[in-house]
């Protein structure tokens, strides 16, 4: 069992900046970050396999990067030029395999964390 633990949510401007951080219990091979809103299904928006290849939703893309820190089992999200409509509940989730070109679903992941909150005011 892989225990996930969000990080580094809370309240910004737009256009300013926030990194959000995934620690994991145990080294994962796969690890991507979701966010939902209320009423609308969670959208896979970044993630990163075992050979270090991101992947980014067109959404965030120029936007958000991921970086790791695989000593520390840590998946960061880099937030950038940050928008209202990037309000949302932000989830990180792991798996031992890439789920390929389906890595924005959510069952490509069978581990997920608690969540972290991202507020955007314009």
């Amino acid at each position: 069992q892989v225990q996930l633990v969000e990080s580094g949510g809370g309240s910004v401007q737009a256009g300013e900046s926030l990194r959000l951080s995934c620690a994991a219990s145990t080294h994962t091979f796969c690890m991507g970050w979701f966010r939902q809103t209320p009423g609308k299904e969670r959208e896979g928006i970044a993630a990163i396999d075992s050979e270090g290849t991101t992947s980014y939703a067109d959404s965030v893309k120029g936007r958000f990067s991921l970086s790791q820190d695989i000593a520390k089992n840590i998946l960061n999200l880099e937030m950038n030029s940050l928008k209202p409509e990037d309000t949302a509940m932000y989830y990180c989730a792991a798996d031992t395999t890439w789920g390929g070109s389906g890595w924005y679903r959510d069952a490509a992941y069978r581990y997920w964390g608690q969540g972290t909150q991202v507020t955007v005011s314009s």
